[in-house]
């Protein structure tokens, strides 16, 4: 069975655009490969964070992790910081990555321009940290939206950089890319990506929204005059949109809601989605808050971490031996 490698910040509570890009299909695909799903505090670092707040939403994403659908039976649920492995397979990682091509990441050059009181190095270098959480796991599988494609990248370079220099002993990943849903738009300008970050509560619905709040966003997002339910995202991006979200809820195809609403408005297709929407919240946070309170969560986390680690300490003590680090052991 192949190897999938997926990791998520803690920097905020995922939006609904995250669920349908990614922990759905997560869900999905946890039979069909060994995953690893890790909850990356330490990429989270590289920009300020409150100390007691990164704590509770490294715990409210592996809550939010288990009720999207992850079976811990069946994946492998950790938080990197427990697992020294991946600074140290950084470190390694970045003494092979040169300075040039960690400056040409488009988002060091957008996170950067947004710092005011100097740029803080972990932006520049995290890309080797970001590799090196997945070649810890014989990755096979990494699955990215857009705006991680660069990074990926990296990381194959890295990974061909390391075995050519040293010995053949890293996993090259290949990216899977998200199927349909994999980029859901913000509610109010549906020609940008949907973002927890926004400045505009309605331009994105979190799934910690309060359920009935989420169908008002739902209402009042942005269509356009014409009426017409029909999927066209250069045209309609609006409806579009809402109609990715419809589809991915419901698993209904977007050619039967077209259809289905082919008589009806923006209106009836914009409350009957509304309530698709709030009755999806209110199932999922019932889920949420059961784990997030339990104890389970914790054993949940501590096995992930032992299992995690077992794994990368055998990749980890590989590249140390190969780039000559530590002493050899006599058997």
């Amino acid at each position: 069975m192949e190897t999938l490698f997926s990791g998520i910040q803690p920097s905020g509570i995922p939006t609904i655009g995250n669920y349908i890009g990614a922990l759905k299909q997560f869900t999905d695909i946890q039979d069909e490969y060994d995953c690893y799903f890790c909850i990356v505090d330490q990429h989270a670092i590289t920009v300020p964070q409150d100390r007691l707040k990164l704590r509770k939403q490294t715990r409210q994403l592996a809550a939010i992790y288990l009720a999207s659908g992850l079976n811990p039976d069946k994946v492998t649920l950790f938080i990197q910081s427990e697992v020294p492995a991946h600074a140290q397979a950084g470190w390694m990682l970045t003494t092979i990555s040169s300075i040039g091509e960690l400056e040409r990441m488009t988002q060091f050059k957008d996170k950067a321009s947004k710092q005011n009181d100097g740029i803080p190095a972990g932006l520049l270098t995290y890309p080797p940290l970001m590799a090196a959480d997945i070649v810890l796991y014989n990755t096979n599988i990494v699955p990215v939206g857009e705006d991680q494609k660069q990074h990926m990248e990296l990381t194959r370079n890295l990974v061909e950089r390391f075995n050519s220099r040293y010995n053949d002993i890293l996993t090259k990943p290949e990216v899977k890319m998200p199927k349909v849903g994999g980029r859901v738009m913000s509610l109010q300008d549906p020609t940008r990506k949907m973002s927890k970050s926004d400045d505009n509560q309605k331009n994105f619905i979190s799934l910690l929204d309060e359920p009935r709040l989420a169908a008002k966003k739902i209402r009042s997002a942005v269509t356009d005059s014409d009426g017409i339910i029909k999927f066209d995202k250069e045209n309609k991006p609006g409806i579009s949109n809402l109609l990715t979200i419809y589809s991915s809820l419901t698993d209904e195809t977007i050619e039967a809601l077209e259809a289905k609403y082919a008589d009806s408005g923006y209106g009836q297709f914009k409350g009957d989605l509304a309530e698709i929407v709030e009755q999806f919240l209110t199932d999922f946070q019932e889920k949420y808050n059961q784990f997030y309170e339990s104890e389970e969560l914790d054993e949940i986390l501590d096995n992930g971490r032992d299992k995690a680690q077992f794994v990368a300490n055998k990749t980890l003590t590989k590249m140390e031996r190969a780039m000559g680090l530590g002493r050899k052991r006599k058997r």
